[in-house]
């Protein structure tokens, strides 16, 4: 396929082998033109643990060497394991709905639902322009998308967002895991962008949850009430502290304290419960959360309008 396109190929070749991979490489150099070196590699090769789970070490928290077993496990469950649970109750019930992935089922949730449902299950690979293009072909056809995917990777699909999605009007529900900072993660897989460019999408509502009660929530709308794409964007992590006698508004916008105050905090996602502690602790304040980011509620403005600082 490669040398048919013009590409010169080497291979394949042992990864592990340093003589016959140096080899090789020398070979490369000297041909003139575009070459193909094809190399196989064992992820975690010489390390038991690793070579039987593989994903596990793919991204892993302090572990035991001798034994490969995690240090200090967290057993507070996260955003991805409920987006897990919930796809998972919303496709026993429905049979148009499917799920797609781009070569990252455990980091997004998928695993479970790959194997209840392997016939509504598509991993693509690292395609994510594809997924997105996959998607909407899949919507044409009758079928309710998840595509669920890290913030950061969303950014490749940008185009395919928009001309193969938006400009279509088709149903598509994009689930983005990582949204925010994502700390160990690494600098390339910061998710601080998806806001910013799907506010610019036509025929898109999207979604910030806060807590747990409130991904589940987003997801049934983004089946049953939505009639275009949707975005559901998510931490990575668990939920943060719930206010006393909080209660979760599945209207676009919640309201905390006195409307006609000085000051107004308006904020969504998980940054609420930093803001919230804000609130409580200054004087002439009242907080705007928003559940819906996009359309943007007029309302809110409403509220807001009378505050001095916002």
């Amino acid at each position: 396929m490669f040398e048919s396109m013009g590409i010169y190929y080497l291979g394949p070749v042992d990864g592990h082998d340093m003589d016959k991979l140096i080899k090789i490489l020398n070979v490369a150099k000297r041909i003139k033109g575009p070459v193909l070196v094809h190399v196989v590699t064992q992820k975690g090769r010489g390390y038991k643990p690793a070579e039987r789970n593989p994903s596990k070490f793919h991204g892993i928290g302090p572990f035991d060497v001798a034994t490969g077993m995690e240090i200090n496990k967290s057993d507070r469950p996260t955003y991805s394991q409920v987006f897990s649970n919930s796809i998972c109750e919303i496709a026993k019930k429905d049979r148009s709905v499917c799920a797609i992935t781009a070569a990252m089922p455990d980091g997004v949730g998928l695993a479970k639902f790959s194997k209840w449902f392997p016939d509504r299950f598509f991993d693509v690979g690292i395609a994510e322009e594809h997924a997105v293009v996959f998607s909407s072909g899949l919507a044409k056809n009758g079928m309710i998308p998840f595509f669920a995917v890290y913030s950061t990777f969303l950014q490749r699909s940008y185009d395919q967002l928009i001309h193969d999605v938006a400009m279509q009007d088709l149903k598509v529900v994009f689930c983005i895991d990582r949204a925010g900072f994502v700390g160990e993660d690494g600098e390339s897989h910061q998710g601080i962008f998806d806001t910013a460019y799907l506010m610019s999408v036509p025929n898109l509502t999207i979604y910030s949850p806060t807590y747990f009660e409130e991904l589940s929530s987003m997801m049934y709308l983004a089946t049953y009430k939505e009639k275009h794409a949707v975005a559901i964007r998510y931490p990575r992590g668990g939920e943060g502290e719930k206010p006393d006698g909080y209660s979760y508004n599945k209207e676009e916008f919640s309201v905390f304290g006195d409307i006609n105050a000085k000051n107004c905090i308006v904020t969504y996602g998980r940054e609420f419960c930093n803001c919230y502690q804000a609130f409580c602790e200054l004087d002439d304040t009242f907080l705007i959360k928003i559940n819906k980011i996009k359309p943007l509620n007029e309302k809110i403005v409403d509220v807001a309008k009378n505050a001095k600082h916002i």
